[in-house]
């Protein structure tokens, strides 16, 4: 049984002009102890799709899926009562802005201890250690007198750690993390990793990492799951994803890592990520697409196998075979 199992996720939002579609028919399955990235653009879905799992989406998002369960149990069925005794415990989230995701009224301690308190009954005085141990755990330093300081008066990231403490401070078995280390120098970053990687390798863990950085994804990952426009246009494992990517964005994503330029101008995809209202009728990625023609344009792709990486693209066989350039 698996930790997770997404099948047709989509998700909607309501706007003055019509719906939206964020999130357009994503598949996601996790293994207990499994590291899976989650890469693409901003407006990918990425964040979107993940929050929808957790139930955290506002009241104006649609949420269909033909299956999204959590340890076999159905998360589409249960109670508001059931989800909040599951979210913040079995599934936690490091969000991606720390300043618009704590409380500024209340101290960071008192946040941190609350979940300790509401889900695994801790009295004060072990409420209090274990904050000040989390807080050891995600290098923030003096940590017992921290506890009692606000957000507004720590660092972004600082903030970021505070978060990354409360996430894991239930010993969650599936854990979401939503560019981790974004506010966070280069030696904090690698020290985050390591502690979330290390916490996965003890509690058997899942693991979700949603980053732009391939090179976090290179270093950590085991299964790569690429996005673009709400859809997964791709999915490999991560050494074969790097060896032999299928789909035309993966590999324009690939090809602008500085450690693979071939020229002193790194290479850029043209355009943007589609919106609301330029959403092609084909293949989202048609109009940025170097191998698009008339069918790309006009007809929507269908995955390809697992041996070619699910690809959501029609010239995939073209493409490995050197017959498109």
């Amino acid at each position: 049984m698996s930790l997770l199992r997404i099948r047709n996720l989509s998700v909607d939002f309501a706007t003055a002009s019509g719906q939206f579609r964020a999130v357009d028919g994503v598949d996601v399955t996790l293994e207990k102890g499994e590291l899976l990235a989650i890469v693409g653009e901003s407006g990918s879905g990425k964040s979107v799709s993940m929050l929808a799992v957790m139930g955290l989406l506002p009241w104006t998002a649609t949420i269909t899926a033909d299956e999204m369960s959590f340890e076999g149990r159905d998360l589409t069925k249960i109670t508001p009562r059931e989800r909040r005794s599951i979210i913040g415990k079995d599934m936690a989230m490091i969000f991606q802005e720390p300043m618009s995701s704590l409380n500024p009224c209340f101290t960071v301690g008192f946040q941190i201890k609350e979940a300790l308190r509401i889900h695994m009954g801790m009295d004060r005085a072990t409420r209090n250690n274990r904050a000040v141990e989390l807080f050891d755990q995600v290098g923030i330093p003096d940590a017992a007198s921290r506890l009692n300081t606000f957000p507004h008066q720590m660092s972004g990231g600082m903030n970021q750690r505070v978060m990354i403490a409360m996430a894991i401070a239930c010993n969650p078995k599936l854990l979401i993390a939503d560019e981790p280390t974004t506010a966070l120098d280069v030696t904090i970053q690698a020290q985050i990793l390591d502690l979330l990687i290390r916490l996965r390798d003890e509690q058997d863990m899942g693991l979700v990492l949603i980053t732009h950085d391939m090179g976090v994804v290179a270093e950590t990952a085991e299964r790569v799951s690429v996005q673009y426009a709400g859809q997964k246009v791709e999915e490999q494992p991560v050494k074969d994803l790097f060896r032999h990517p299928y789909h035309p964005y993966t590999s324009a994503l690939l090809s602008a890592l500085p450690e693979r330029a071939t020229s002193k101008i790194l290479p850029t995809i043209p355009g943007v990520v589609p919106g609301q209202f330029d959403r092609p009728q084909g293949c989202l990625f048609s109009p940025r697409c170097q191998f698009a023609d008339e069918k790309c344009a006009q007809t929507p792709p269908v995955p390809c196998g697992p041996e070619q990486g699910r690809a959501l693209c029609h010239h995939v066989d073209a493409i490995e075979a050197g017959e498109m350039a």
